[in-house]
């Protein structure tokens, strides 16, 4: 992989990354007016919608959908169904600032999963070190923004829930890894998400209940841009990943942003916060960590 392939690679990362940190606001408007699975479901069925005519299937999707199966549910399953279940019930169940510690962590839980799942994707030294000095510029970022609170027994269950919903999210990004060659991702994105999102809809209902959603064009737009994120986001992800010589945990590496720039984002759109000196610092260490990592020329070495 030359270097003009390595940039355009960090470059969608990057948009990746900057799209998903800007979900978190969506979410909660959304979440103003229903519920978290049915919110999620509907998201995401409208996400796999819109990415229909951009999948190269049109006209031959329920064909080419039967023919994938096995690959689509699996991915749907993990991917969206399980991972949101227990990333909605996880944050449900503990304060925003141990969530957001505990989320901003997940290149690290995907550098430990892919190290023990793929032969060619193990710890380097450089990786560790660049993977621990981001944690620490994550820690530095929450603590700018917002203290953490007492953690009782609750929050060890909902810290649980989110850790065990960014394994079963490597899991997944090792599945499309693994099947490069075998579907365009655009359309497993969108089979993918459509199929997640009925899924989580249905479960909706005996757990949440019938909604009965005010359409106003607040929920309207945030439902709109919600879905626009989830089909963009999820695709330009899904297309790095079957990308030949790229590696699950280096790609998620690029993750440590996502916090960096919702953090910039609320100072920018929220009249009660602004940067702080340790937010600040913490944004310059998970750069460095990148940078560090992503060197070119370095010898990685195998721990």
């Amino acid at each position: 992989m030359n270097n003009s392939e390595k940039y355009t690679i960090a470059v969608k990362a990057v948009i990746a990354c900057l799209l998903w940190s800007t979900a978190f606001a969506g979410v909660k408007i959304g979440l103003s007016y229903t519920t978290p699975f049915f919110l999620a479901g509907i998201r995401f069925l409208i996400a796999g919608l819109i990415l229909i005519p951009f999948s190269g299937a049109v006209g031959n999707y329920l064909k080419l959908f039967w023919r994938n199966r096995r690959l689509v549910l699996s991915v749907a399953g993990l991917q969206t169904v399980v991972m949101y279940g227990l990333y909605f019930t996880g944050i449900n169940l503990m304060p925003g600032s141990i969530a957001a510690l505990i989320i901003g962590a997940s290149p690290l839980v995907t550098a430990i999963v892919t190290h023990f799942s793929l032969q060619d994707d193990k710890f380097s030294k450089d990786k560790l070190f660049a993977i621990i000095l981001g944690v620490t510029g994550i820690i530095f970022v929450v603590f700018g923004r917002q203290a953490l609170g007492p953690i009782g027994s609750v929050d060890m269950i909902g810290a649980f829930l989110l850790i065990l919903s960014m394994i079963v999210s490597a899991y997944a990004n090792i599945m499309v890894a693994r099947h490069r060659e075998e579907i365009n991702p655009i359309f497993l994105n969108s089979s993918q998400l459509a199929v997640g999102g009925i899924v989580l809809m249905v479960i909706s209902i005996p757990v949440e209940g019938v909604q009965d959603i005010n359409w106003n064009p607040e929920f309207i737009l945030a439902l709109v841009w919600l879905s626009f994120v989830s089909a963009a986001a999820f695709s330009i992800w899904f297309s790095l990943l079957k990308k030949p010589g790229v590696k699950v945990s280096e790609l998620n590496m690029w993750k440590f942003l996502i916090p960096v720039f919702g953090a910039v984002f609320s100072w920018v759109l929220l009249p009660d916060e602004s940067p702080t000196i340790i937010s600040v610092t913490g944004m310059m260490i998970i750069a460095v960590s990148i940078l560090i990592y992503y060197v070119p020329g370095r010898k990685r070495i195998s721990l």
